[in-house]
């Protein structure tokens, strides 16, 4: 699967701590291995302190959003 990312996102992931960086590229990890969830409406995925809020469009994961709460 594809994963496509809003710039805002990227810089997001570039800004936070390791920590939260090594936990938002296991949320994306797990997203784009997720065939099951074809949700065309947003979509959420969280960790222990982080979150993803995507939409699925087939073969493609659309990060619209991600946040840390550290």
């Amino acid at each position: 699967m594809q994963i496509v990312m809003l710039q805002m996102v990227a810089n997001v992931i570039s800004d936070v701590p390791d920590e939260a960086r090594d936990e938002i590229i296991m949320l994306l990890d797990a997203v784009s291995k997720d065939t099951s969830t074809q949700a065309q409406n947003l979509t959420a995925a969280f960790g222990e302190w982080c979150w993803l809020i995507y939409t699925a469009h087939g073969n493609v994961v659309e990060i619209l959003d991600v946040g840390c709460a550290r």
